[in-house]
């Protein structure tokens, strides 16, 4: 029998688990992705539809908190810094940078420290004759003034455009810096997701719905309450290409619902960050 069919037989709970199983596996079978999380990465082409969220089964047990579509004007939670403009376009939040200096959108919701954040995100530069911008999708820790000097960040993704390079890290106070850079290729005006799962265990990082880094050392892990910001990051003092980055929609789900697959994924590598609010004392 199965597991469709064998799922009404079963009591409610566990039929959901039997129908999340069967989904995540014929979502394997379609994206040909192997069993191992290793396996299962790749860096070519779009994401398609398929991501994290419903990879994983985090909808179950009530786990969507919201769901960012950008619909209409700019709601007034997000907090908008720097140059350039940052507007919601044809239903997608697109922030657009000057030829100098950062622009960026925080949202204002109520923090949480745990929970999965994930983000549909494309971006496009304009011209080539100068320095690259650098798109950064950032976890940023609530606090009474403001998030300090990136000591407690996580970031789901962090790549300079035109580079086939992209980082995660998440650092904590008061310089610890856990990072890996993989190689991945981010065409223009081509969709990705990006994910991040927080737990007061771990943290695992997904790219196109698949795990690629699971960090579990307790001094990676500060339990702050945390806040999404999109960045389109300038090098300082230089003349930028133009460009923008546009979100697509952005989700936060609680843990409630186990994962439907394994998060096994290796881990960071361990450094010092050297412009935490400390060091420049």
């Amino acid at each position: 029998m199965s597991a469709w069919m064998s799922a009404w037989t079963l009591p409610r709970r566990a039929a959901r688990r039997a129908v999340a199983g069967a989904t995540a596996a014929l979502m394997t079978v379609s994206l040909g992705a192997a069993a191992g999380p290793a396996a299962a990465d790749h860096t070519n082409g779009p994401a398609g539809p398929v991501h994290a969220g419903n990879t994983y089964g985090w909808y179950y047990d009530g786990g969507l908190v919201y769901d960012e579509t950008f619909v209409g004007p700019l709601a007034g939670r997000w907090d908008v810094e720097g140059r350039g403009v940052v507007q919601n376009q044809n239903g997608m939040l697109t922030l657009n940078t000057a030829g100098r200096g950062t622009v960026s959108a925080t949202l204002m919701r109520p923090g949480q420290a745990y929970g999965r954040w994930e983000t549909r995100l494309r971006q496009r530069q304009y011209g080539r004759g100068n320095t690259p911008y650098r798109v950064l999708t950032e976890l940023v820790p609530v606090t009474a003034k403001s998030e300090g000097c990136g000591e407690q960040n996580i970031a789901l993704n962090r790549f300079t455009m035109g580079r086939d390079e992209l980082d995660v890290y998440v650092r904590t106070r008061p310089d610890r810096l856990y990072q890996s850079s993989m190689r991945r290729s981010f065409g223009q005006d081509q969709w990705h997701t990006f994910a991040v799962e927080v737990t007061p265990k771990r943290i695992s990082w997904f790219v196109d719905a698949h795990v690629v880094r699971t960090e579990t050392r307790p001094k990676a892990l500060s339990g702050r309450k945390f806040q999404v910001r999109f960045t389109m990051l300038a090098a300082k003092g230089e003349r930028m290409n133009k460009a923008r980055m546009q979100m697509d929609w952005l989700r936060y789900w609680t843990l409630h619902a186990k994962n439907a697959r394994s998060t096994q994924a290796p881990r960071l590598t361990k450094s010092t960050y050297g412009g935490s609010c400390a060091a420049g004392r």
